[in-house]
């Protein structure tokens, strides 16, 4: 398992920028792993699937590193693409409640995460918004664990609504939710 004692807080704003995530995926992990909680077999499938979403068309990837070059926060996105894993579960639940369009010309936030220490800082915000606003689709796509969140309450802020809730996908021990949001996203609140 990774250390969960993380990186002692700096007072001033880590800096958000470009990341090669797919040559910092360790680090990543490690952020994901204190934010998240994952386990070290986790940790191994969640390294390659990194990879390979990193190689697709239209991957990006934003990182919030500290002065001294530490990455304390990360989000990484691509284009929607109707046959990819995460799209195909999430289908029968959209079409149930009406809201398959979403697939389409959607940008689908694949993981956003910022080490707790750091939480509260504004830091996710600044990822997701700098993330998507570099998206030529008209809307962003992503799921999130179906319970009341910190991380919830700034997608809605964010104008993310929810799309289909009760959401399995295998192996998950809990039900997600897919919410979406048009982009831009909103600012303030």
């Amino acid at each position: 398992m990774l250390p969960t004692s993380g990186p002692s807080p700096d007072s001033r704003r880590p800096v958000i920028g470009p990341l090669d995530l797919a040559g910092r995926v360790d680090e990543a992990l490690a952020v994901q792993a204190v934010a998240f909680g994952l386990t070290d077999d986790e940790i191994d499938v969640r390294r390659h699937i990194v990879r390979r979403h990193m190689s697709g068309p239209g991957a990006r990837a934003l990182g919030a590193t500290t002065g001294d070059g530490r990455l304390v926060g990360f989000v990484y996105g691509m284009p929607n693409d109707r046959t990819q894993w995460w799209s195909t579960v999430v289908h029968p639940y959209l079409r149930q409640e009406g809201h398959d369009e979403w697939l389409s010309d959607s940008f689908v936030i694949t993981e956003l995460h910022v080490h707790p220490a750091y939480q509260g800082r504004g830091i996710g915000r600044a990822l997701i918004t700098d993330l998507t606003d570099g998206a030529a689709e008209a809307r962003s796509l992503l799921s999130a664990i179906d319970t009341a969140s910190p991380a919830r309450a700034l997608y809605y802020r964010l104008g993310y609504r929810d799309l289909a809730r009760r959401v399995l996908f295998p192996s998950a021990p809990s039900p997600y939710v897919v919410m979406g949001a048009w982009l831009p996203l909103r600012r303030g609140g």
